[in-house]
């Protein structure tokens, strides 16, 4: 019988492998464990100082015009004639449209006719009873006419302006409406007349930043026709009442817009500035909120981590007010702070 061979080629590769796997696993193993150890939590650290706060009143509101009427006729009349285009700039008084006028004409030409004869037959009677060939009733009878004629041409005259249309305030006149004999009547809207340098915005304000309130106060207009572009204005008028459904205030405030570029009808975000002060401001995502409490990791000396809690006050966009707990020059924890805790070693490094 042959004799068996325990230790084979193939098996003695298969001894020489295992043991060099071995020394890997736990030799190697045993080196890499206190680097493990050894491993910080890289974090984004901030100093904390003062910060320019600017507290922000917002409100939407509606651009108006300063002054606005539709032209529109007090008679029903056919168009003579039209003296503007679309869009012309006018000044007070322009004449815009004349009706037809030509009964209205004819009425004021025969009552001053009929005046001029009264008023010569009144004098003619005066100069007789001079010599006592008129009576006293005869010259009151005529004297009655003569104001008679003039109180009804006065009314022919008034009549007759009717028939001309002119613009009671200078502005941009709108699109016009109508044409050369058409026919308009009292109600009907010949074109538009807006005066809108300046311009005005009406916004509401919730009533409890009324004391922040005053005439001659700066506010900001924005509108997304012109998305980076801020319009300076001021204040001019408060309303008297509170509204009692929605608790705020009506707020009128006045834009220069000598460029035109705001409309009537515009919708405007207004900002307006409360109050600007100096404080202790951090960034908004270094603040933890537990339950109602509010926590910072702060680094100390050791390269650790100290949660710390803080009283928060008011807010912007990406910051915090800090009213207690932290002081100007600390180093806080800006960006990591979800895998942190108490004591933990951080790599800290500025963002």
């Amino acid at each position: 019988m042959a004799k068996r061979h325990f230790f084979t080629p193939l098996s003695v590769v298969v001894i020489v492998m295992a043991v060099f796997v071995g020394y890997l696993f736990f030799f190697q193993g045993e080196e890499d464990e206190p680097s493990q150890r050894d491993m910080t939590a890289p974090v984004v650290v901030h100093e904390v100082g003062m910060v320019e706060f600017r507290d922000i009143i917002e409100g939407l509101g509606t651009a108006q015009a300063k002054e606005s009427v539709d032209i529109m006729a007090r008679v029903s009349q056919n168009v003579r004639e039209i003296h503007f285009n679309d869009g012309d700039d006018v000044a007070e008084g322009d004449l815009l449209v004349v009706l037809n006028d030509r009964e209205e004409r004819a009425r004021v030409q025969e009552l001053e006719f009929r005046l001029a004869e009264n008023t010569r037959q009144l004098n003619r009677l005066r100069e007789l009873a001079q010599e006592n060939a008129a009576s006293r009733s005869m010259i009151d009878e005529q004297e009655v006419r003569v104001e008679q004629t003039s109180a009804e041409l006065e009314v022919a005259r008034t009549r007759l302006e009717e028939m001309t249309i002119h613009a009671p305030f200078e502005g941009r006149l709108g699109i016009r409406q109508v044409s050369r004999g058409s026919l308009v009547r009292p109600g009907d809207v010949i074109t538009t007349l807006d005066n809108i340098s300046p311009i005005y915005v009406d916004f509401s304000v919730p009533e409890v930043y009324l004391p922040s309130l005053a005439q001659g106060q700066r506010i900001a207009g924005l509108s997304t026709a012109y998305p980076d572009r801020e319009f300076n204005g001021q204040i001019v008028s408060l309303a008297s009442r509170v509204d009692p459904i929605t608790r705020s205030i009506q707020v009128r405030a006045e834009i220069p817009n000598e460029g035109r570029e705001l409309r009537p009808g515009m919708l405007m975000r207004v900002k307006l500035e409360r109050q600007v002060d100096t404080t202790l401001m951090v960034p908004e995502a270094s603040v933890i909120p537990i339950r109602n409490e509010f926590h910072v990791f702060r680094l100390n000396e050791e390269s650790r981590v100290d949660r710390i809690e803080v009283e928060i006050g008011r807010r912007q966009p990406g910051w915090v007010e800090i009213l207690s707990g932290l002081s100007e020059g600390d180093i806080i924890v800006r960006e990591g702070v979800v895998r942190l805790r108490d004591g933990l070693p951080v790599s800290p490094r500025e963002q």
